[in-house]
C-alpha cells in the first residue's frame, strides 16, 4: 500500500478518535420542529454514545485535520524514499 494512503488512513483514525474523546458536553431539544442544541466547556461523558449536530461537526473536523496531517507525514516519508 502506498505511505501517502497508509498515513492517511491511520490520521483520520487518529483525529476522529480525537475528536470523539474531546467533543463538547451539549443537549439537543427539539420541540414543534424547532432544533435547540446547548453546548457546555467540559468534555462529553464517555459513557455516553448520543452525538448531536455539533458534536457530530466536531468529530468531523477532527477526523480531517488528521487525515490532512497524515497525508502530509505519508507524503513526506514517500519523497525521502524516493
Amino acid at each position: 500500500m502506498n505511505s501517502k494512503v497508509l498515513f492517511l488512513l491511520i490520521g483520520l483514525a487518529v483525529g476522529g478518535l480525537a475528536g470523539w474523546l474531546t467533543r463538547p458536553q451539549a443537549a439537543e431539544v427539539s420541540f414543534l420542529g424547532l432544533k435547540v442544541e446547548v453546548q457546555g466547556d467540559q468534555a462529553a461523558a464517555p459513557g455516553d454514545k448520543t452525538l448531536t449536530t455539533g458534536q457530530a461537526q466536531h468529530v468531523g473536523v477532527c477526523a480531517l485535520i488528521g487525515a490532512l496531517l497524515g497525508f502530509g507525514v505519508g507524503f513526506m516519508a514517500d519523497r525521502r524514499r524516493g
